[in-house]
């Protein structure tokens, strides 16, 4: 699942996306309000986590211009403004919880999973499902012909990646920026590792091998055809 965090405090900013990755979310971070508007249009989050007092538009301009486009994603203010009638305005004005600074990181990381376990209206199915592979997104549980697989945070984000797009021949510097947050160096084999480890995970003793190597090009999921 991807997050936005709009915070213009780089070092909460920076805390709360590294905490998110290790989570297991794809988290992108951003200090300025109109900046954070323009991605939160176009980024296809699940989640803004936004602060108040921003650069550009404040946060309360942010929530309120999503919800005049008809955006239902969630959003958490993350604020240290403490007053009633501030969390009062946030709800009001569509947000779906509000946090105050300073808070537990244990505290958020729960608040965030219940909204994604809410979500909004008409949101997509929080299970992935590829022939009798199942990744279910609340309870970031895997099932491969109905036997737990278990994996680590960054196995999950990548296994979630390559299942929300199978079918499609995903290229090493994609894969690099949304799991690894990071530009595509081509004399690292991290991303090579990490997918033999889930294929080992995913495919090893089955029938069908679902997860593949397109030489040249990167990698897909997806049901072998037959010949």
């Amino acid at each position: 699942m991807k997050i936005l965090i709009v915070e213009d405090e780089l070092k909460t900013g920076e805390y709360l996306r590294l905490g998110l990755s290790e989570a297991g979310y794809v988290a992108d971070l951003v200090p300025h309000g109109t900046d954070g508007l323009h991605m939160a249009l176009h980024g296809a989050y699940d989640l803004v986590i936004l602060d108040v007092m921003l650069p550009g538009l404040n946060g309360w301009q942010v929530l309120q211009a999503l919800r005049e486009r008809g955006l239902k994603m969630p959003v958490l203010f993350l604020t240290a403004r403490d007053q009633v009638e501030d969390r009062v305005k946030g709800l009001e004005l569509g947000a779906d919880d509000y946090l105050v600074k300073p808070f537990s990181f244990a505290e958020l990381l729960a608040r965030v999973r219940i909204i994604l376990r809410r979500g909004p209206v008409g949101n997509e199915s929080t299970m992935l499902r590829v022939a009798d592979l199942e990744l279910d997104l609340l309870r970031r549980r895997v099932l491969r012909n109905g036997k737990r697989v278990d994996l680590t945070a960054k196995e999950f984000g990548l296994l979630e990646l390559l299942m929300r797009r199978h079918g499609e021949v995903l290229p090493r510097s994609l894969i690099a920026s949304q799991v690894w947050d990071m530009n595509f160096d081509s004399d690292t084999n991290v991303i090579e590792v990490a997918m033999r480890r889930l294929r080992v995970k995913i495919d090893e003793g089955q029938s069908v091998k679902l997860i593949q190597t397109v030489r040249g090009m990167g990698y897909v999921l997806d049901v072998p055809q037959e010949e």
